[in-house]
C-alpha cells in the first residue's frame, strides 16, 4: 500500500488564499508521503497554475496517486447527466496527464420527489458511460460512498455489479461510513477486493448540544472530524482487512476536522505510518 494525502485535507488553509496546490505538494514532501491525490476543486485558473503545479511536483519527486472529480449524476435533465460524463471524462485526461491511473467519482445525491429506483439507473448509465471512457485510457474510476444512495457498502456492490466494467472500484471512505450507521471496518473488509483506492479519515460522535460544525447523519447523530486515530473509526481493523484482500494501492489522508490542517494532517500521517508500518 502507498500513503498520500487528499488535498481536500488543506481546504480551509487554501480558503485563506496563502496555501495553493504548490504548497500543498511541498507539504506532502515535508511529511515523507508517498504521493498527492488533486481534485479538480481546487483548480482557479487551470491553464495558468498547471506549470507551477508540475514544477512542484518534479522538484519534490511525489507523484499524483489520484486526480478526484465532484459529479452529479441525480438529475431529471438527461442534457445535465450527459455533462456529468464529460466531468469524469475530463478527469480522466486530466489524471493521465499527472500520471495517475485512479479517478475518485462520486454518485449523486438523493433528491426530493426523485424516484429511489430512477435516481440509480441515473447513475449507473452515467458511470457506465465513464467506465467505457475511463477502461479505453486506461484508467480506473473509484465511487466513493457519499449520501443517502452510495453511502453503504452494500449500495456501492449494486452499483459497481450494475457497471460491471472493470474500470469502476471501490473508494472506501472510513469516515463517511459513520453518517449512515455502518461500522467502518465491516463495510471496508466488504469492499476491499473492490477497492481502487481508500479514503482514511475520522469521525467523532459528539453531543447534540455540540455548537461547532458538525455533519449530521442518517439518524440525526452529530459528527465531527478527527485527527487519523483520534476519532471513532477503527482504522487499524480497516488496514488488516486491506492487507487480508491483497489490496496494494493508494490510501489517502482525508483530514476533515477543525484543529489546523497544518497540524491535525501531520499527526495523522505519524499515526497513519504507524498502523502501516512505514
Amino acid at each position: 500500500m502507498k500513503l498520500g494525502i487528499s488535498m481536500w485535507s488543506y481546504v480551509a488553509a487554501w480558503k485563506t488564499g496563502n496555501f495553493d496546490i504548490p504548497a500543498f505538494i511541498h507539504e506532502c514532501k515535508r511529511l515523507g508521503v508517498d504521493g498527492v491525490e488533486l481534485l479538480d476543486f481546487f483548480w482557479k485558473d487551470r491553464a495558468a497554475e498547471t506549470p507551477a503545479v508540475t514544477e512542484a511536483l518534479r522538484e519534490t519527486g511525489l507523484i499524483v496517486g489520484v486526480y478526484s472529480v465532484s459529479n452529479e449524476f441525480v438529475n431529471p435533465d438527461e442534457a445535465a447527466r450527459l455533462a456529468q460524463v464529460e466531468v469524469i471524462k475530463r478527469g480522466v485526461d486530466s489524471a493521465l496527464e499527472f500520471g495517475a491511473k485512479t479517478v475518485r467519482v462520486f454518485a449523486g445525491n438523493q433528491k426530493e420527489g426523485v424516484d429511489f429506483a430512477l435516481a440509480l439507473g441515473w447513475i449507473i448509465d452515467g458511470l457506465s458511460a465513464a467506465a467505457e471512457y475511463a477502461y479505453a485510457n486506461g484508467v480506473t474510476l473509484a465511487l466513493e460512498n457519499h449520501g443517502k444512495l452510495a453511502g453503504r457498502a452494500d449500495q456501492v456492490e449494486t452499483i459497481l455489479k450494475a457497471v460491471a466494467s472493470p474500470a469502476l472500484k471501490a473508494n472506501p471512505d472510513t469516515g463517511n461510513f459513520l453518517l449512515v450507521h455502518e461500522a467502518p471496518h465491516d463495510a471496508v473488509e466488504k469492499l476491499a477486493t473492490r477497492a481502487g483506492m481508500v479514503h482514511f479519515k475520522d469521525f467523532h460522535l459528539v453531543p447534540d448540544s455540540y455548537e461547532g460544525f458538525a455533519y449530521t447523519s442518517l439518524e440525526g447523530l452529530k459528527f465531527v472530524g478527527k485527527p487519523l486515530g483520534e476519532g471513532d473509526v477503527d482504522l487499524a481493523d480497516c488496514i488488516v482487512s486491506l492487507k487480508q484482500a491483497g489490496f496494494d494501492g493508494w490510501v489517502n489522508i482525508e483530514y476533515d476536522a477543525e484543529i489546523d490542517p497544518l497540524e491535525g494532517v501531520a499527526r495523522s500521517v505519524q499515526f497513519a505510518n504507524g498502523l502501516m508500518g512505514r
